[in-house]
């Protein structure tokens, strides 16, 4: 049998996924009476809450007796560890571009790193559908966007398709509508190689991502570059540090559907599952032991935004979690570092870890799963990760892609360019306008939120990292303080409506409170300490109108991204399965003074 392995790039949202379900139906890879849900690569719970691809997933179909090994790679650059592992094990890549919104900052990111592999692409326009659809140009813009990231000749002489994924129907340019997917399918079985390999040679494969069972312990993935391997072969692991170690393979799998299939041999050119190994990690790599040869990691690019973690010392420490010492959640990172391999750890002293990521939503990710699994911690405010460049302290800068109606675009550029975004590209349309600008990433902390109130709702706002520049000095992303709360208890309706215009709050009547605790944005800056828990006084005295009409601004719900972009250098975000709290580093008032008139001193001294 050939294998043909392809990988499907996209920005968030363009259809991905739901491209992956057609394949998979019209292969007949599904019984007929079968149930099955929609995304189905969207196999974890995040991942259908938000709409994304988080990790990078493969499935197989079957074509007139050919195998298509079909990667479905992230689309966020947050998540780029692994898309480069995904698209290593390659040969083709399938480009999807929804017709209406083009390229974006995403489709860029990965792109970039699968033409520089020289992987050739097919494109494919989804979504034509859409009224706002405009194929033809978008298809200019997909062919100027790989001029500029540096396409060969081959790779600019790419196929193209039009597709209304949802409706599993694809047909070539220049061809009438299709009513199903053969034209992809054909596509792919012309375009994409057949997957290379000498079957004769002695086994050899790379490990390119980690799974774990609790009957076969790590189950290792990967493409066989040669040779072929049988359940029992002996195997020699060479680690990334080039030690050797013997073992032997107990189970071999290759992958049809959404299923990994017992087989009793793997051959070169197929994308495969092996376990047997105890301490393997990505980027080992598996040989003969007749002929031990490494191939070269290739490493992923470096974190840009760090984090701390450390253990909940709030009075309300250990009422929701699990898992709530330093030594709980040492392991739990310790077990993300096994197959995450973007990610960096480094212990702090205090029991505290400090956690390096690919950007916040990256980060995010981790700290949500975390929670649902029963953590408790608090997460201090995300920093980027500074670089001295050629004697020249430089910082991380991203692109960013805003979609906005031509009404809210002056105030959009204004908001941007007091973050010291700098314009690049402009497109201007009857209705909507594109503005792409260059900006420091620690400007777009807490932006989101304002962009939608500019946009009313209607702006899509979308960044990619686009390397290390200068560093522009001091930035200020929030210019308002916080409400903190003064004295413990529960929170009466009656101080919150008084104290409403002071400020925004976050937090509903009845809420348990601490001191310390902040449960409100300022309306002006600095910080404000307030009494939640101070009802009203009653007598047995009561008059006609002498009782208050209460009437509650409801309060804003932070996301744990809003809640992370939100809080200063000197607050923290209480991390636990049920509640996401905001608080001050030093809850007593009195300290936080104090530390207040130091910092203020330190310049003068």
């Amino acid at each position: 049998m050939n294998y043909r392995n392809l990988a499907i790039i996209a920005h968030v949202d363009h259809g991905k996924t739901t491209l992956v379900d057609g394949l998979l139906r019209q292969s007949n890879t599904f019984r007929a009476n079968q149930v099955v849900e929609e995304r189905v690569m969207d196999s974890r719970a995040l991942e259908r809450e938000r709409g994304i691809t988080i990790l990078a997933k493969n499935t197989a179909v079957e074509w007139h007796g050919e195998r298509i090994n079909i990667v479905d790679t992230p689309g966020h650059a947050d998540f780029g560890g692994e898309v480069e592992r995904a698209l290593g094990m390659v040969d083709s890549c399938l480009l999807l571009v929804d017709a209406a919104e083009g390229p974006m900052p995403q489709t860029r990111f990965v792109l970039k790193k699968a033409l520089a592999l020289g992987l050739r692409p097919i494109v494919v326009i989804n979504k034509v559908d859409r009224k706002d659809a405009r194929p033809e140009v978008v298809t200019g813009l997909t062919f100027d966007l790989m001029v500029d990231l540096g396409a060969s000749d081959a790779q600019l002489d790419f196929p193209i398709l039009f597709a209304i994924a949802r409706e599993g129907r694809a047909w070539r340019e220049g061809e009438p509508e299709g009513n199903d997917l053969t034209a992809l399918f054909e596509t792919i079985l012309t375009h994409a190689p057949v997957a290379d390999g000498d079957r004769d040679a002695p086994f050899q494969m790379q490990v390119a991502n980690l799974d774990y069972s609790d009957y076969l312990g790590r189950v290792a993935l990967g493409r066989v570059r040669r040779g072929c391997a049988r359940t029992g072969d002996p195997i020699v692991r060479v680690g990334r540090e080039g030690r050797e170690v013997r073992g032997r393979l107990t189970k071999v799998y290759t992958h049809l559907g959404l299923h990994r299939v017992e087989t009793p041999e793997v051959v070169a050119g197929d994308i495969v599952a092996v376990s047997g190994l105890e301490e393997v990690q990505i980027g080992d790599t598996l040989c003969d032991p007749a002929r031990v040869e490494a191939l070269p990691f290739h490493g992923v690019d470096e974190p840009t935004v760090s984090v701390t973690f450390s253990p909940n010392t709030s009075p309300f420490a250990g009422r929701d979690g699990k898992y709530v010492t330093s030594r709980h959640i040492a392991d739990r990172l310790q077990r993300e570092l096994l197959t995450n391999v973007a990610l960096r750890v480094e212990e702090l002293g205090g029991e505290s870890y400090r956690v390096s990521g690919r950007g916040e939503l990256h980060l995010s990710i981790l700290i949500e799963e975390m929670r649902r699994e029963g953590y408790e911690f608090s997460v201090s405010r995300p920093e980027v990760i500074l670089k001295t460049i050629d004697g020249v302290l430089s910082e991380p800068f991203e692109k960013v892609v805003a979609d906005v109606p031509v009404d809210a675009m002056g105030a959009v550029m204004e908001s941007l360019a007091t973050r010291h975004g700098q314009l690049v590209d402009l497109e201007q349309g009857e209705t909507r306008a594109r503005l792409t600008f260059s900006i420091p990433s620690r400007g777009l902390f807490g932006y989101r939120s304002g962009f939608l109130s500019l946009t009313a709702g209607e702006g899509l706002l979308g960044h990619v990292f686009d390397g290390y520049e200068p560093h522009v000095g001091e930035l200020r992303t929030r210019q308002a303080g916080s409400l903190v709360v003064m004295e413990p208890g529960e929170a009466f309706a009656y101080s919150i409506w008084k104290l409403q215009d002071r400020g925004t709050f976050f937090i509903d009547p009845g809420t348990e409170v601490y001191v310390g605790m902040i449960v409100g944005a300022n309306s002006r800056p600095g910080d404000l300490d307030i009494n939640v828990c101070k009802n009203k006084k009653l007598t047995n005295v009561r008059a006609a109108g002498s009782d208050d009409n209460i009437m509650l601004v409801p309060p804003k719900r932070l996301t744990l991204e809003e809640a992370l972009e939100y809080i200063a250098d000197d607050e923290l975000l209480e991390v636990t399965p049920k509640n996401l709290r905001l608080r001050k580093r030093h809850l007593d008032p009195h300290l936080r003074k104090r530390e207040a008139k130091r910092a203020a001193e330190a310049p003068a001294a």
